[in-house]
């Protein structure tokens, strides 16, 4: 047996476990991403950390045309001091967040998932004020797409097919 023949057969029965657990992937036409996009209504941000929230999370779900959910979220962010000098002088920010969520249906008001997520980043302070406060709002962009990145995840995970 050539070695083409033999990967041919081992993918064949990888994959079998697959096909006997009802696995669909989740971007397939039908699958669950599918049902979520452009179907959720978000609610609107509050201020520039819910702004870049928001803006990922119609990036990843697409912006509701015809909405058949509402998305319930808030987004919270706490910078904490990691790196201190002999002298006390912070060098280094680690910026823990956490985004809670609730997906409902338009139809009847019930929530389908809802739940929190957290995660953190974090930025150099040793640099000019100009570069410090450039890395400041950078880390909070990217932790917020981060958050949102895992509340799309989680959404996929729980939605209706």
């Amino acid at each position: 047996m050539s070695w083409s023949d033999r990967r041919k057969v081992l993918a064949l029965l990888a994959a079998t476990p697959l096909a006997a657990c009802g696995f669909s992937p989740a971007y397939a036409p039908g699958g669950a991403a599918h049902a979520l996009r452009e179907a959720v209504a978000l609610t609107e941000p509050k201020d520039r950390n819910g702004f870049d929230f928001a803006n990922r999370l119609e990036d990843r779900l697409g912006r509701a045309s015809a909405a058949r959910f509402r998305l319930d979220w808030s987004v919270a962010a706490e910078p904490v001091g990691a790196g201190i000098t002999p002298t006390g002088a912070i060098t280094r920010y680690t910026l823990k967040g956490q985004a809670r969520y609730a997906l409902v249906r338009l139809d009847g008001g019930q929530t389908v998932t809802s739940g929190r997520v957290d995660s953190f980043t974090s930025w150099s302070t040793s640099g000019s004020t100009v570069a410090t406060l450039s890395a400041e709002q950078d880390a909070h962009r990217r932790l917020m797409i981060i958050l949102a990145d895992q509340v799309v995840a989680r959404l996929i995970a729980a939605a209706p097919q």
